[in-house]
């Protein structure tokens, strides 16, 4: 049998601080992936952990990126782009695509498709993808991407994914 029960901490109309916010959203565990592609012979990339798959049909994806940011209007002009899974050791290569724009592949290895897309070398899964739409969503874009190709690893290989959680990164514990 339940009971009502009134928790006096969670009220309509309150004020919803974004440090308090971004308290309660970390609680949610994300795998992280790399975005990247190659713009004007260079690389550029960001880390994102709001990756998540949308659609089979079409083979849609999506990310989830602040307005604000730097990168995003340098990817935006790439016909394709790169999307990778990144595996649990990647944490050093995470923090590197969140540095400063010139260091971000600084020492990664990664391969370059005919169409510019870049994926980062060893990840879990890799995506070759083209931008579907964007949608305004507050102090971010949900950007929709359509999905040219794919491939993955082995399940046997044992690896897991590099996943974000209360500001930190973790590694899946399985039983």
């Amino acid at each position: 049998m339940s009971t009502l029960a009134t928790n006096p901490n969670l009220t309509t109309n309150q004020d919803l601080d974004p440090d308090r916010l971004r308290e309660a959203f970390g609680f949610f565990p994300s795998g992280v992936v790399a975005v990247a592609a190659q713009i004007d012979g260079r690389p550029i990339g960001l880390a994102a952990s709001s990756f998540t798959s949308v659609s089979l049909d079409p083979p849609l994806v999506s990310v989830n990126l602040a307005v604000a940011s730097r990168t995003w209007p340098d990817l935006r002009r790439a016909p394709r782009l790169g999307v990778t899974v990144l595996a649990d050791h990647h944490a050093a290569v995470c923090r590197q695509l969140a540095g400063p724009v010139d260091d971000r592949f600084t020492g990664v290895a990664y391969t370059v498709t005919a169409e510019g897309g870049i994926t980062v070398d060893d990840g879990l899964a890799q995506f070759d993808c083209t931008v579907y739409r964007e949608v305004d969503a507050g102090d971010h874009v949900l950007i929709l991407l359509e999905l040219q190709a794919v491939d993955h690893v082995d399940r046997s290989t044992g690896q897991g994914p590099l996943v974000f959680h209360r500001s930190g990164f973790e590694r899946l514990h399985r039983d």
